[in-house]
């Protein structure tokens, strides 16, 4: 993971990562001065260096003296471009314009304006300087795609006419011989404000389409036929859930990955933090799903299996509480009130999974970084409805009128069975935490809250079945601070 802060947490902004030679290369904006475009590089996507900053704002009357925005990086016949987006002092900053910039190396980047850029928008599709209620124009975060041998960018913009607050779109430009021509909207769906970090991808013979929403947070996914088709959205459109932003993806051989940024504690002026990336994948029906990342078994150091879990804890003491050991599962329950069965974690970061079957009608869940007292963190399974969501609760020693900590963090949707079944894998890696029900990750997120040395199962009038679980060992995380190393390192 990555946070890059310095003055403040909350220094990363939108992303773009490139994979070079067996080299991730991540790109971002640096908040809240957005003055320079800065460059990261790391050699299996969670752990990350600094290296030189790869762009910065133009000298005062150049056209992005004020602050850089979002940006992409792609590679093209064997050189490197980057469009991005840039805002100029004379504007106040409120117009926003997309330049380029290429490179050899990925290291060192020269502005070019060749005979189109800036490219801002002239009130055909779109809003300008002139017409735009909002006192602000979106024309940003560009996207490069290829589509039958032309050159698109897909740009975070809003429609010339609509409700205000229902303007956001996925605008257009065609780029033939440095000549642009604005589009119509590749997507309009009259629903948000602005859909940021636009990207496209081809996948399984669909395109699909990824967009960063600001309303609540989420990375949200439409889909279409054909690149120019008409694009739909699934009853369930969220990919990302709430906390992750500024989604692009990038082929990593067989695997179409995902990267982002995660807003912690829910809040954007909060600590930001670059998680490990997901895959992308399809189910029969074309709904994109979430995987987790593959290098997770790549790291694992020792696979140790339930028999051989240390012994199991009732950490509440409920009369009404039992668990009975076998060679194969474990059965947990509680018939009245509360009850907490724990098992120490054999290392701090792991990977643990298992078959859960739940009876009755009563909750039930997992706990993660759980304490003596029963502070941690709880996930809840909804099997009625499908639901699960991690919640931090424990005591809270700063406020004696409120003691305690009871926040939902985060939550997903999953599909249910009959027999009430389902296998888990949860992921504990530093600060990160992942969890998957059948193969598809429905919760990722960074968290500081707790860090207690004990995990296991929840019951509350309800009875659970563990089986065929094993706890795999990772290794120690890197700091979450990148460190400033030399450029020439990466090089030679």
């Amino acid at each position: 993971m990555y946070s890059g802060s310095g003055f403040s947490d909350w220094e990363i902004g939108d992303i773009t990562v490139i994979l070079n030679k067996g080299i991730y290369h991540l790109f971002h904006l640096i908040i809240p001065n957005h003055d320079y475009i800065a460059h990261a590089v790391s050699t299996d996507g969670i752990s990350w260096r600094r290296v030189n900053n790869a762009l910065f704002v133009g000298h005062p009357g150049e056209w992005d003296d004020d602050m850089l925005w979002t940006m992409h990086v792609v590679e093209v016949n064997d050189t490197f471009e980057m469009y991005y987006t840039g805002l100029q002092r004379k504007d106040r900053g409120v117009v926003s314009r997309i330049g380029f910039a290429e490179s050899n190396d990925l290291i060192n980047w020269t502005k070019n304006r060749k005979s189109i850029f800036p490219i801002e928008p002239k009130g055909i599709f779109y809003e300008t300087s002139k017409t735009n209620p909002r006192t602000w124009l979106s024309f940003r975060d560009p996207f490069r795609f290829e589509y039958k041998g032309e050159v698109y960018l897909l740009v975070a913009t809003r429609t010339i006419a609509g409700p205000v607050s229902r303007r956001g779109c996925v605008g257009m430009v065609k780029i033939t011989n440095d000549v642009f021509e604005l589009m119509p909207p590749l997507l309009y769906p009259m629903m948000y404000d602005d859909i940021e970090c636009p990207c496209v991808f081809e996948l399984n013979g669909r395109f699909y389409l990824l967009g960063s929403i600001r309303e609540d947070i989420k990375v949200r996914y439409w889909f279409a036929p054909d690149f120019f088709g008409e694009y739909h959205s699934f009853n369930a459109d969220v990919i990302l859930p709430q906390g992750n932003y500024a989604a692009r993806t990038v082929q990593d051989g067989t695997h179409l990955l995902v990267f982002n940024f995660f807003y912690a504690y829910g809040k954007i002026n909060a600590l930001r933090v670059l998680p490990p990336p997901k895959e992308l994948g399809t189910d029969a029906e074309g709904r994109l799903l979430l995987k987790s990342y593959y290098r997770w078994q790549e790291m694992v150091q020792q696979t140790i299996a339930q028999p051989y879990f240390t012994t199991v804890k009732k950490i509440l003491g409920n009369p009404t509480a039992s668990c009975i050991i076998e060679a194969d599962k474990w059965l947990c329950g509680a018939r009245s009130g509360y009850e907490i069965f724990c098992f120490e974690k054999p290392v701090e970061n792991f990977i643990w999974e298992g078959i859960l079957t739940v009876e009755g009608m009563g909750k039930f869940g997992l706990v993660s970084d759980i304490d003596a007292d029963g502070n941690g963190y709880f996930i809840s399974f909804d099997m009625m409805n499908g639901l699960v969501k991690i919640r931090t609760w424990g005591f809270n020693p700063l406020n004696t009128r409120e003691n305690f900590i009871f926040h939902d963090i985060q939550s997903g949707v999953f599909k249910t069975n009959e027999k009430k079944s389902f296998h888990f894998v949860l992921i504990r890696y530093g600060n990160y935490i992942e969890l998957s029900i059948d193969g598809v990750v429905k919760l990722t997120l960074m968290d500081y809250t707790f860090s207690g040395n004990l995990i296991g199962l929840y019951s509350a009038s309800s009875f659970i079945c563990l089986q065929g679980s094993t706890v795999k060992t990772l290794p120690k995380t890197e700091g979450e601070y990148a460190s400033q190393e030399e450029t020439q390192k990466l090089t030679d």
